[in-house]
């Protein structure tokens, strides 16, 4: 899914930088306006309720000698046995208690903590008898999902299981389906056609895009099983979120005042949101937005999140854009910018003050309709102690554009993260994965100073459905720096995407050696690249792919690789690290950490961490670098 970039406005700062903060700008003043005080941490798991047809037809062959009924009872006891423990899943039926009526909807099983055995004994009761009330079923099952307490961010998903169209029309699916849908940020229906086609096929296809979900098509019963195992376990990985609660404004009047810290908000369809951040002149300010749709939601290619920072007299300082690139379904989309005063200090966005923070998302007609959570990193950072010279920029690739320095020992099983707050350490090695078709793993690697990330990302060769023709899916990766600023998008070196058909497929990716003074050059994939720490690897296997794999999840490999020695520092000649020194950044391949030190934490829900820009010694360096040395855009290097 590529996502290219669009920065503005770098003559004014004189290169975007930025990956976090050691040291905050004082705490607010007294009285300002700040985010609401109370921590909030979405973890995700949040509830779902199968809607299951027990209409007449589930009483028919399903084509082996077993009725769709009875083919429907397994797969729901497969999908049970396999979601996490306490995962509240609940079962409405419609058409199990009377011959005739389209009123005949209930609740067989409340949606509570997982009750196994309880789901089981409730589907295994079922016996078909009469209409398809699929609007009436739908608007119950959404009464019947509890509510997220405390305004915490979770997902409530209704996940319909149907052999036909609804023959009641009282009232209309797909309209209740876009009600529903456009009721809030984190309810999604989902879509299973058992053995269907044509008008019915096309009415749960409009249900599952009405309300944010997605359709998949079940031919037989083991695509039943399969494609209900995808849809619940996608519904219980949601990603977790963390941050305190905060309501931007469509406007700068009356922008919510923020502190360092990270923030939880939710953001419309081609809508802005605005926040007030007090600057001094020699700080560098770090602004993450992480936009999160439901997975595999309807998109367009040119659907995009744009970051900004605007200055109080109303100049663009920075922005960066970061689109999908594909109309196959939404994931989670990352923009990231930095504001650090300009090396003359008599720019536009120099002055201490009052700046705006922007995110503005934009959608094409019949794209995504929801509201999205909105996830939000705000960092600042000071100027290196007087009298450190900082090592030179390392704005090459060098030997990481080559396969030889990859891993290539016995794999271990590792289970990504469902974000970045809970990215799953790895370090140097194979780690071996399983993935969702719409579905994002997220890992974290640490890498220090002087030290470059190179990885592969290997899909599988995975059986393929019968018939399933000339379609095809993608994977694609990305790498975040620990201020969460996108990486790979755009760089000539390394391919984020590439299409997925079952066989084999690998994905190449790297950064460039961590330095000091990459904030100073001019490669949008060199400047984030300036400060040790967690990275983020994002792997993505596309919507798509549920119409291909015969298996519920694909299998997915990780060769990781640091090249380089760590430095204990950013200054310049600073020594080398030690493997067992305190401070090592270099990951053991344990996948609990990689020794990657405990550091003081700015705040509870900060999101990255990073150094500082430097003020006069570092301009004065940074400009006798400069005489000295071939510009790299005009060399070829890229």
């Amino acid at each position: 899914m590529a996502r290219p970039h669009r920065r503005t406005a770098r003559g004014l700062l004189g290169g975007v930088v930025l990956a976090g903060a050691l040291v905050s700008l004082p705490p607010a003043a007294a009285g300002a306006t700040t985010a609401t005080a109370a921590t909030t941490s979405g973890n995700g798991r949040g509830s779902m309720v199968m809607v299951l047809d027990s209409s007449g037809s589930m009483a028919d062959d399903v084509g082996s000698g077993r009725t769709r009924i009875a083919a429907a009872r397994s797969a729901v006891g497969t999908v049970v046995d396999s979601l996490p423990d306490n995962y509240p899943t609940g079962l409405r039926v419609y058409g199990a208690d009377k011959a005739r009526g389209c009123d005949d909807t209930r609740l067989a099983q409340p949606v509570e903590p997982l009750d196994r055995a309880g789901l089981k004994r409730a589907v295994g009761a079922v016996k078909p008898k009469g209409d398809t009330p699929i609007g009436l079923s739908l608007r119950k099952a959404a009464a019947d999902l509890p509510e997220r307490p405390g305004g915490a961010i979770g997902k409530r998903t209704i996940l319909l299981i149907s052999d036909g169209e609804d023959n009641c029309q009282a009232p209309p699916p797909c309209e209740v389906a876009e009600e529903l849908g456009r009721s809030g940020v984190d309810l999604r229906i989902d879509a299973i056609g058992f053995q269907v086609r044509g008008t019915a096929r096309k009415q749960l296809e409009c249900i599952a895009g009405a309300g944010n979900g997605r359709y998949y098509d079940a031919p037989d019963a083991k695509a039943l099983t399969r494609q209900l195992q995808r849809a619940g376990q996608l519904s219980a990985d949601g990603y977790r979120f963390t941050g305190r609660k905060v309501t931007g404004t469509p406007d700068t009047g009356g922008a919510p005042r923020l502190t360092p810290g990270q923030f939880l908000d939710t953001i419309g369809p081609n809508e802005k949101r605005y926040y007030a951040v007090e600057l001094d002149g020699k700080s560098t300010a770090d602004f993450s937005a992480t936009g999160v749709p439901q997975p595999g939601a309807a998109v367009d290619r040119t659907d995009a999140l744009t970051a900004q920072v605007e200055s109080g007299s109303g100049s663009v300082c920075t922005s960066a854009t970061e689109m999908f690139g594909q109309n196959e379904g939404a994931a989670p989309i990352t923009s990231g910018i930095s504001r650090v005063p300009s090396e003359s200090g008599d720019g536009l966005c120099d002055d201490s003050g009052r700046y705006w923070l922007s995110v503005e998302r934009r959608d094409a007609e019949g794209s995504d309709s929801a509201r999205w959570p909105l996830e939000l990193t705000f960092d600042v950072e000071k100027p290196l102690a007087k009298g450190v010279t900082p090592a030179q920029s390392q704005p090459d690739y060098g030997a990481a554009a080559g396969d030889g320095n990859l891993p290539d020992t016995a794999p271990k099983d590792v289970t990504g993260g469902t974000g970045f707050n809970d990215a799953r350490a790895i370090g140097r090695g194979v780690w071996r994965d399983r993935i969702l078709p719409s579905q994002t793993l997220w890992y974290k690697v640490p890498v220090g100073w002087n030290q470059q990330l190179r990885y592969d990302v290997e899909f599988a060769n995975e059986p393929t459905v019968r018939g399933f023709g000339g379609k095809f899916s993608y994977g694609r990766t990305e790498v975040h720096t620990p201020a969460r600023h996108p990486v790979g998008g755009g760089t000539t070196e390394f391919g984020q995407q590439e299409i997925y058909v079952g066989r084999p497929m690998a994905l190449r990716m790297g950064t460039v050696p961590v330095a000091w003074t990459n904030r100073y050059e001019n490669h949008p994939n060199v400047i984030p690249v300036h400060h040790r720490g967690d990275f983020y690897l994002a792997v993505t296997l596309g919507a798509g792919a549920n119409e291909i794999a015969e298996n519920p999840r694909i299998g997915v490999t990780l060769r990781v690789a640091l090249l380089g020695e760590e430095k204990s520092g950013p200054e310049h000649r600073a020594p080398v690290v030690k493997a067992g020194d305190p401070g090592a950044a270099a990951g053991t391949g344990d996948g609990g950490g990689g020794g990657w030190p405990s550091r003081p934490v700015i705040a509870a829900v900060a999101g990255g961490t990073g150094v500082v820009l430097l003020a006069g010694l570092a301009v004065a360096y940074g400009r006798a670098r400069r005489k000295n040395r071939t510009d790299p855009m005009r060399s070829g290097s890229w």
